[in-house]
């Protein structure tokens, strides 16, 4: 990657992220709201690469880190959604 790739990625990881919180916050439209809700998520875990926009990196070490953090993210949301499951058979069987 290049000086200028390097900056670039940098600019629009930190450009996705403070665009997703100003959707947030937003006060006109529900579903710019939503839309910022799933770019903010997006965007923290964007920003998990911006030490690696350097000058030098290769692409395909972006790319291998990039799927690491999405299937650890997976990994955590399927342990929420079932953790959340087996609470609800939990309260389910006091009854």
């Amino acid at each position: 990657m290049t000086a200028a790739q390097a900056k670039w990625l940098e600019r629009i990881i930190i450009g996705v992220c403070v665009l997703s919180i100003v959707a947030i916050f937003q006060p006109f439209s529900i579903k710019l709201f939503s839309i910022g809700c799933v770019t903010v998520v997006v965007g923290a875990l964007a920003f998990n690469l911006v030490p690696l926009a350097q000058e030098g990196v290769e692409w395909r070490f972006i790319v291998k880190v990039t799927v690491i953090i999405l299937i650890v993210l997976g990994v955590a949301a399927s342990l929420g959604v079932g953790t959340a499951f087996l609470y609800v058979d939990y309260l389910e069987s006091l009854r």
